[in-house]
């Protein structure tokens, strides 16, 4: 029996970043808000979204999260085909905006495809390692965004969720960074999830390669030192975690606070520049911390998108993973 608080945390990592999400677009890219500023789900951005519309960040999450309902295995061959034609199926049929290191990605899968058949997963993990081998940037933080779900598949695992974020990161981004930036807050939510802590910010570190949890450390460290605002740009993998872990240090809540899962996510908006993806992936993190039934209410009536979610089957779904899972691990 899974306990009822580590539900309510599970629905709470999926809807907290599609919350995070839809609080963000409106600003995305404009002028930074003041501090003293609220930011409202008032739609807009560049989609333009409705009102509680969330955004790509949120809709390629699904893609992933629907496969991990489907298949017992998350690196499974299956899985991982059911997650590339729902991203190639999303592209086509509901993609109201895409990074353009994914839109490349997604383009040059479905081109080849088209002419050679094959296996879209392996395509397009081609496509990946081809950008990186050439020397193309492709640390961009569009893989972060969405890998949150995977949390939900390895509860009791951080190895294999480890082994999974990379995995499920690489369908797009082939630089080691992104991957290992997943590791990283896959290894969060998950622990936020079970304990209901911050502390698996810090452990992650253990499931990154050795030769790099130092520098991984540093930057962690800055983020807790300097003021969330100084991570803007931030669409390089880096500096968007960054930005969301310092909004998390500097306005972190407590169990009595109504602001607990709020403040830190509007702390993310505020931000500035990539705000819909920042704020869901701080979101994805403070909702597995304090759960569902932290989020408010308001934010819960309009949420919504892509293929047709609303809050209720986003948390359904982020419970169905978890069990279908936990008794696979049993």
């Amino acid at each position: 029996m899974i306990p009822s608080a580590v539900l309510d945390r599970a629905a709470g990592a999926l809807l907290g970043a599609a919350c995070g999400d839809a609080l963000g677009v409106p600003y995305e890219f404009a002028p930074r808000l003041a501090q003293g500023r609220i930011p409202e789900m008032i739609g807009g951005g560049l989609g333009p979204y409705e009102p509680g519309e969330y955004s790509d960040d949120t809709q390629m999450a699904v893609c992933i999260a629907e496969a991990l309902r489907d298949h017992d295995d998350p690196r499974s061959p299956q899985a991982l085909e059911r997650t590339a034609r729902g991203f190639l199926n999303w592209f086509h049929g509901g993609a109201s905006d895409v990074g353009v290191q994914t839109a490349r990605i997604l383009e040059d899968t479905d081109r080849s495809l088209t002419e050679r058949g094959g296996d879209a997963a392996e395509v397009m993990t081609g496509r990946s390692d081809r950008m990186f081998e050439v020397g193309e940037r492709c640390a961009g933080n569009g893989s972060l965004m969405r890998t949150a779900p995977l949390a939900l598949a390895h509860l009791n695992d951080p190895q294999g969720l480890a082994r999974s974020a990379a995995r499920y990161s690489h369908l797009t981004h082939g630089d080691p960074l992104a991957a290992q930036a997943c590791v990283l807050w896959c290894e969060a939510v998950r622990h936020a999830i079970a304990h209901g802590t911050y502390d698996g910010v810090r452990g992650g570190l253990d499931l990154l390669p050795s030769s790099v949890r130092g520098e991984w450390a540093a930057r962690l460290d800055e983020a807790e030192k300097e003021p969330p605002t100084t991570f803007a740009p931030n669409g390089f993998v880096v500096s968007a975690l960054q930005a969301a872990w310092s909004a998390i240090v500097h306005a972190p809540g407590d169990e009595s606070s109504p602001d607990r899962y709020a403040a830190p996510v509007m702390a993310a908006v505020r931000v500035g520049d990539d705000t819909d993806t920042v704020a869901a992936i701080a979101g994805a993190l403070v909702g597995a911390r304090w759960g569902r039934s932290a989020i408010p209410a308001a934010y819960l009536e309009v949420v919504h998108g892509w293929p047709g979610y609303r809050a209720e089957g986003l948390g359904g779904l982020a419970e169905v993973i978890l069990l279908r899972h936990t008794r696979q691990a049993d």
